[in-house]
C-alpha cells in the first residue's frame, strides 16, 4: 500500500517560502544607515533599492505569466537559491566594487528574483494541494509573510542593540539560512500540478482577452494599493504624529502594521470556513475605508494612529482573497493566472505608495493629506467586489 503524500511538509515549504520573501523585502533597508555610514552612499541613492527590489520582482512575475509550463519544483527551488545569495552576497560583494551601490543592487536584483518566484509559485502549489477549506488555507499561508515581516524586523533591531549595527553581516548570513533550508523542503515534498489533466492551462493572451478577468485585475490591484499605501507610510506617519524617534517608529508602525495583518489572516485561515469570501472581503474594504479616514481625518495623533492599526486587521484578508476568489472561478488559469495575480498586486503595491507621497507633497507634506487620498482603494476593491457578484453571482 503506497504511503500518504506528506502535504503538510508542502505546507510548511510554501510558509517558508513567504518567510523568505518577507525577509528580502524587509532586511535591506534596516540597513540603510549602514550603507550610508560605511560605503558613503548618499540618501537619494539608496532609495534606488526599493525601486530596483520591486521593479525585478515586476518582470519576474511578468515573465513567469509568458511561460506556460514552468517547472514547479525547479523553479521554486532557483527560489530559495537566489533569495540566499542576494542575501549572502550583501555581507561580501559590495567590497569588491569602486562604487559598492554595484554591488548592492547586484545582491537586490538576485533575490528580487526569488521573491518574485515565491509570489508567483507558492499560492498555487498550495492550491493545488487536497486541502480542505482552501480560501483559509490561502489566507494562513498569506499570514506568513506578516510574521515573516514581524520577526525580521524585531530581530534585527535586538540583533543590532546586542551586537552593534557594524556586525549587520553576519545576520545578513545568518537570515540566508532560512532559504537554505527550504531548499531542501521544496526537493522533497509533494507538489501537484495546478491545472489537473493538463494542457498547462490558459496562456496570458488567453486570459487578457477575457473581459471578466480584468475585473480581477481591478480587485487586485486595488488590494495591493489598499495593503501597501498604509504598510509603506507607517513609519513616517508613527514619527510624525507621535513624535517618536525613527527606531520606535519602524515597531510601531510597519512592525504593528505587520503584526495587525497577519492577525486577519490568521483569523480567516482558522476560523473562517464558515464565511462566504466574497462577503468577508467586502465587510472587510468597508472597514478599510473607514480605518483610512480615521487615520487621515482625526485630529488625535493616537486615535489616527489606532486608525493605522485596523486598517491592517482589514486588509488581511484582501490579497489571499483575491486570489482565492480568481482561482475559484477561473479554474483553468494555470501559471499564467497567478503570476498576471502577482504582477496586478505588485502594480498595486508602487501604485498605492506613490499616490500617498505625492498626495502628502501636495497637502503642505501632511501624511493624512496622502493617506485620506489612498482612500480610493478600499473602495474600488469593494466596487470590484460587487462586479464580481453580478458577473458570476455567488
Amino acid at each position: 500500500m503506497t504511503a500518504p503524500k506528506e502535504y503538510n511538509k508542502t505546507k510548511i515549504a510554501c510558509y517558508l517560502g513567504f518567510v523568505t520573501q518577507a525577509i528580502v523585502a524587509n532586511f535591506t533597508p534596516l540597513l540603510f544607515v549602514a550603507f550610508h555610514r560605511e560605503y558613503g552612499v548618499s540618501i537619494a541613492s539608496l532609495a534606488l533599492i526599493p525601486a530596483v527590489f520591486y521593479i525585478v520582482q515586476l518582470v519576474t512575475d511578468f515573465l513567469c505569466a509568458k511561460f506556460k509550463n514552468l517547472d514547479y519544483r525547479k523553479s521554486i527551488i532557483v527560489s530559495e537559491v537566489t533569495s540566499a545569495l542576494g542575501l549572502i552576497g550583501l555581507a561580501f560583494l559590495p567590497s569588491l566594487f569602486s562604487n559598492p551601490m554595484v554591488g548592492i543592487l547586484i545582491c537586490v536584483c538576485v533575490y528580487a528574483v526569488g521573491s518574485g518566484l515565491i509570489e508567483v509559485l507558492c499560492s498555487p502549489i498550495i492550491e493545488a494541494c487536497p486541502f480542505p477549506n482552501k480560501e483559509g488555507m490561502m489566507s494562513l499561508l498569506h499570514s506568513f509573510y506578516c510574521w515573516g515581516a514581524v520577526g525580521v524586523i524585531l530581530g534585527s533591531t535586538l540583533f543590532f542593540t546586542i551586537f552593534g549595527l557594524d556586525n549587520w553581516r553576519i545576520l545578513a548570513c545568518i537570515w540566508a539560512l532560512i532559504p537554505l533550508y527550504n531548499i531542501l523542503n521544496f526537493a522533497t515534498c509533494p507538489i501537484e500540478p495546478i491545472v489537473p489533466d493538463a494542457d498547462g492551462g490558459m496562456t496570458m493572451g488567453q486570459l487578457l482577452k477575457n473581459r471578466q478577468f480584468w475585473i480581477f485585475i481591478l480587485l487586485m490591484v486595488a488590494a495591493g494599493a489598499s495593503e501597501s499605501s498604509m504598510a509603506q507610510w507607517t513609519s513616517a506617519f508613527a514619527e510624525m504624529s507621535l513624535g517618536v524617534d525613527k527606531a520606535i517608529g519602524d515597531l510601531a508602525g510597519p512592525c504593528g502594521f505587520a503584526f495587525c495583518m497577519g492577525l486577519g489572516r490568521l483569523w480567516y485561515g482558522k476560523k473562517g470556513q464558515s464565511v462566504d469570501l466574497r462577503t468577508y472581503m467586502t465587510w472587510a474594504g468597508l472597514l478599510c475605508f473607514a480605518a483610512y479616514l480615521t487615520a487621515s481625518l482625526s485630529p488625535l495623533p493616537i486615535v489616527a494612529f489606532a486608525g493605522c492599526m485596523v486598517s491592517g486587521l482589514a486588509v488581511g484578508i484582501m490579497w489571499p482573497g483575491a486570489i482565492s476568489l480568481t482561482s475559484a472561478r477561473m479554474p483553468g488559469g494555470g501559471t499564467a493566472l497567478f503570476a498576471l495575480l502577482a504582477l496586478a498586486g505588485d502594480m498595486g503595491g508602487t501604485l498605492g505608495p506613490s499616490l500617498v507621497g505625492i498626495f502628502t507633497e501636495t497637502s503642505r507634506n501632511s501624511i493624512q493629506g496622502g493617506l485620506l487620498a489612498a482612500c480610493i482603494f478600499p473602495v474600488l476593491l469593494v466596487v470590484s467586489l460587487l462586479f464580481i457578484k453580478k458577473s458570476f453571482g455567488k
